[in-house]
């Protein structure tokens, strides 16, 4: 691609280097935040055939919550619409590497979730109860069936479980790095370091000022998370999200044993098993309130250390290596918030998942093309406006199983 950022070799880890070129004068799209959610827009409005597409984000790929994040892509849900999201979106981790050359590392180990009290035993009876409508083999263990997955756990308080084989993990960065490359592939320009410094609304498009230049968007998106609502007010437009920091961390690796993710109900808890053996998970620590702070701290893997070897003893000499933290993107009823307000029919977000954009990202971009490109809408647009926040019509079906 001339003319743009080009996407025109590989470091050796497989990250793609962006080559620096100015903004272009005009573009039909341009997409703030470089995350899997803005990628995955991008790439498939390039595959319906709209090339002039601009990405621009204030920091490098996978700066953001996109690259801080377990990998996690589950069925496992409370709410039909998002049951049927996640199939589409789990078949499109399965066709990744092969549609968009990259191997993400996806590997279908499933999910576990624990619940130690009658209550959490009622809540996933309920939740299987739908996914096996929707087409998702959930079924309930109890305690001796989900040590027979994980035979290391310790089952003292367990009573039940929910397992779906079909769930699965991948590597975030190359998750990315994919959708970057092949979008640059068929045209898309790809700016990184470059903060959206102001908006100006006309009749005829947005005008998006940065550092590096200013562009004119017919069209534009809002794929900036966290962070959307500073991007939103720029145009007067208020998004009612807010970021509250989840920390996590990796292990040393250990020889593989550990398939599926594992989740516990009570505490929030989970962890996996990455292919190269290091155990990586978080829990819940709450209390913190919203904070754009992404700082590392003792209270978490205090936390995580206690309830870790608690599950599994084995852990207890488990070394930690690395400890991060990232932005949950939240609203106030659990649900996205997608489309574009009424008084700015061409300014599009896409924020909201609370910890899921990533997961849904696949299903949610292609979606978003579809649309933009002439498709109806489909129902999740229909039902996740920003304007259910203004006149209280609310989302639907509220979503209560936004953990893991």
């Amino acid at each position: 691609m001339e003319g743009g950022n080009v996407i025109d070799e590989h470091g050796p880890a497989g990250a793609p280097t962006l080559a620096r070129a100015p903004l272009p004068p005009r573009a039909e799209y341009v997409v703030i935040g470089a995350g899997v959610m803005g990628l995955s827009i991008a790439y498939h409005l390039a595959r319906r055939g709209v090339t002039d597409v601009v990405v621009i984000d204030r920091g490098y790929l996978a700066e953001g919550a996109s690259g801080r994040n377990g990998g996690g892509i589950r069925q496992q849900w409370s709410t039909e619409l998002n049951i049927r999201l996640m199939q589409q979106s789990v078949e499109l981790c399965r066709r990744f590497a092969v549609e968009l050359g990259v191997n993400v590392w996806f590997r279908q180990g499933g999910y576990l979730f624990l619940a130690r009290t009658a209550a959490e035993v009622q809540r996933l009876e309920r939740n299987i109860a739908l996914q096996n409508r929707c087409g998702v083999a959930t079924r309930m263990l109890d305690a001796g069936a989900a040590g027979d997955i994980v035979p290391e756990l310790s089952l003292d308080g367990v009573v039940a479980a929910a397992y779906n084989p079909t769930d699965g993990i991948l590597f975030p960065w190359p998750f990315l790095w994919g959708y970057a490359r092949q979008a640059a592939a068929l045209g898309v320009q790809l700016h990184t370091h470059t903060p959206v410094v102001r908006i100006d609304a006309g009749t005829t498009g947005y005008r998006v000022h940065t550092p590096r230049g200013e562009v004119v968007a017919r069209r534009l998106i809002c794929a900036a998370g966290a962070w959307t609502p500073e991007v939103a007010r720029m145009i007067d437009v208020e998004v009612p999200t807010w970021p509250i920091r989840h920390e996590i961390c990796s292990s040393e690796p250990l020889k593989p044993f550990l398939k599926p993710m594992v989740s516990e109900l009570s505490s929030g808890l989970y962890c996996s098993q990455s292919m190269r053996g290091e155990i990586v998970g978080g829990v819940t620590v709450p209390g913190h309130g919203s904070t754009y702070s992404m700082a590392s701290t003792l209270e978490f893997v205090a936390t995580y250390a206690r309830r870790l070897v608690r599950l599994m003893p084995r852990l207890g000499d488990v070394k930690i290596l690395r400890q991060w933290a990232g932005p949950y993107d939240c609203s106030p009823d659990g649900n996205p918030i997608l489309g574009a307000p009424p008084e700015h029919p061409d300014f599009y977000v896409a924020c909201g998942f609370v910890g899921h954009g990533f997961m849904m990202a696949p299903v949610i971009g292609k979606l978003y093309a579809d649309w933009l490109t002439g498709d109806a809408p489909h129902e999740i647009f229909q039902r996740s406006t920003l304007a259910r926040f203004r006149d209280g019509a609310g989302a639907g079906d509220k979503e209560d199983f936004n953990i893991g």
